[in-house]
């Protein structure tokens, strides 16, 4: 328990979404680091998501027994990055931790994480050693945090993820940044602050489905990419710049051919489709890419709140 009423308050964010299978071990498991560490105040809100099975009803008999637990209710499933930023909304600790309920980050890291911020720092990321991911998620998770860095207009460390802790201050920062597509690495990136790192390796999942299919990964990896990067768009001026270039190239080309009367062999059809198609695929990628920047500029101008808030249980 806690030391004091002086001691600071470290508040847990935890999104979940069908659960069920994972929550008693996590409850567990933080029980067992709260009562093993009791030089602060432990606060722990779970964001319900729009759970479809027992979720809800296990964190609430949680929150009945351990006041150390409190439920936060959304009414409907918002997605992952909306219910972290209702967490984040809700949480008064002068520290806040936020990490995924599967286990994979393991709570007994949390008292290095508040130890770090302890020595002064006022982000503390926990960075991925290794992870236990295979197949095609273990690829493509691989691909984007080698790629990412590159792209980003700004350096975002490499193989972080939700799992970390922000101070007061920095939290207060991130909660007024109203955008909807967010990733939550880069946006902690870009609120600034002193920043530590604590290495840990990434656990498999204790139970249960991964609420994050591929698809919404493939769709986080975006929203990644077009909030934090211009180079898209930088790109594609650059294709067309080499393309303008190449076709100005051969145009010069067959017209010197012609004034020295050097004879020129008839265009095929196959050549001619080529040229097509290639400048059609990049033309309909540079739509998509606009598109992308487009439809994100749409969802902003709607204001549409990120979140709404059926109920709270259980706050001390």
């Amino acid at each position: 328990m806690c030391a004091d009423a002086s001691s600071p308050t470290v508040t847990l964010i935890i999104p979940v979404f069908n659960e069920e299978a994972v929550l008693p071990e996590l409850f567990d498991r933080l029980t067992a680091v709260f009562n093993g560490h009791a030089g602060c105040r432990w606060h722990t809100v779970l964001v319900n998501d729009g759970s479809r099975d027992r979720t809800a009803e296990l964190v609430r008999q949680q929150a009945g027994k351990d006041p150390r637990f409190e439920l936060l209710e959304l009414t409907r499933n918002f997605g992952f990055q909306a219910a972290l930023a209702a967490g984040l909304a809700h949480a008064t600790g002068d520290a806040i931790i936020t990490m995924d309920a599967d286990l994979q980050d393991p709570p007994e890291l949390l008292p290095a994480l508040v130890a770090r911020w302890r020595e002064g720092a006022e982000v503390v990321r926990a960075v991925r050693r290794t992870r236990q991911e295979t197949g095609l998620r273990r690829i493509g998770m691989d691909v984007f945090h080698g790629l990412f860095g590159r792209l980003s207009d700004f350096p975002v460390e490499a193989n972080t993820g939700t799992f970390g802790l922000m101070s007061r201050d920095a939290v207060d920062a991130l909660n007024q940044l109203p955008e909807r597509h967010r990733f939550f690495p880069g946006l902690r990136t870009w609120v600034g602050f002193t920043t530590g790192d604590v290495t840990y390796d990434r656990q498999e999942r204790a139970a249960g489905e991964p609420g994050q299919t591929f698809p919404k990964l493939v769709r986080y990896a975006l929203d990644g990419v077009f909030s934090f990067s211009r180079l898209p768009l930088r790109l594609l001026t650059y294709t067309g710049m080499i393309i303008s270039g190449l076709g100005f190239s051969i145009g010069v080309f067959f017209i010197v051919r012609r004034l020295l009367g050097i004879e020129i062999a008839q265009t095929g059809f196959t050549t001619l489709v080529t040229l097509v198609l290639f400048l059609g695929g990049v033309q309909l990628i540079g739509i998509g890419i606009l598109g992308e920047y487009l439809g994100r500029i749409y969802d902003e101008a709607k204001q549409r709140p990120l979140f709404i808030v059926r109920r709270s249980a259980g706050r001390p």
